[in-house]
């Protein structure tokens, strides 16, 4: 199965702070003009191909308008929490610079299992993107598109060379970030995952355009 991965536009925070699963806006100009890149992009996608969606407001926003432009033939999103960015806790929404020494340290010693804030850990947002492209290669398309975040895009491309969560969360958390607001980047899902595939088509092979941004550990930040 063929998915097509597309991070959500640049949503209106002050820079330097961290955040993840805080409910950000995007301006409509911002929308606009991340919407009108990927239209010509996705257009000889079959109209049937389903869109789904991290719930927060960043990515929900655009999948709304995606389907909207799509057409009447195209499925409404479908929006699913797995696919959520990293829950920081009590670090969520605070600058990065007042959070304590000690606690990021405590981080980079255990990238995957460490809970930031009282949180997630990397380790538990792979667990729960990889139930969620489980489930996905039960269905009978061939491609899909998936509007979400950076942590959990890189994630899903983490989970293309690697089988345990372990081993995902351990890739993902050691690559820099290079997944550019409105990004989009294409992965076929392991071999391993896929099931039941159906017959609907899916022959397009979109570019690749993955930008190199600020490396925050599966932060959504840039």
């Amino acid at each position: 199965m063929r998915i097509y991965l597309i991070r959500h536009p640049k949503p209106e925070v002050a820079p330097d702070i961290c955040y993840g699963s805080s409910d950000l806006t995007v301006s409509g100009q911002e929308q606009a003009a991340v919407l009108a890149a990927l239209l010509p992009q996705l257009h000889a996608l079959p109209l049937n191909t389903p869109i789904f969606s991290s719930p927060l407001l960043r990515c929900a926003t655009l999948a709304r308008q995606l389907a909207l432009a799509r057409g009447d033939s195209a499925p409404a999103p479908q929006f699913d929490a797995r696919l959520a960015e990293m829950d920081f806790g009590s670090w969520e929404m605070r600058a990065w610079e007042t959070i304590a020494r000690g606690d990021i340290d405590a981080w980079a010693a255990n990238l995957t299992g460490y809970r930031p804030g009282g949180g997630e850990s990397v380790l538990q947002v792979a667990a729960r993107v990889h139930a969620f492209y489980a489930d996905l290669a039960r269905t009978p398309f061939e491609c899909a598109i998936v509007i979400c975040h950076a942590g959990t895009i890189r994630l899903s491309l983490a989970a293309q060379s690697t089988r345990s969560f372990e081993d995902i969360a351990c890739a993902a958390a050691g690559t820099p970030h290079k997944i550019a607001y409105g990004a989009l980047c294409i992965l076929d899902l392991p071999a391993v995952l896929v099931a039941n595939q159906g017959s609907t088509s899916c022959n397009a092979h979109l570019s690749i355009s993955c930008e190199n941004v600020h490396p925050v550990p599966l932060n959504d930040q840039s």
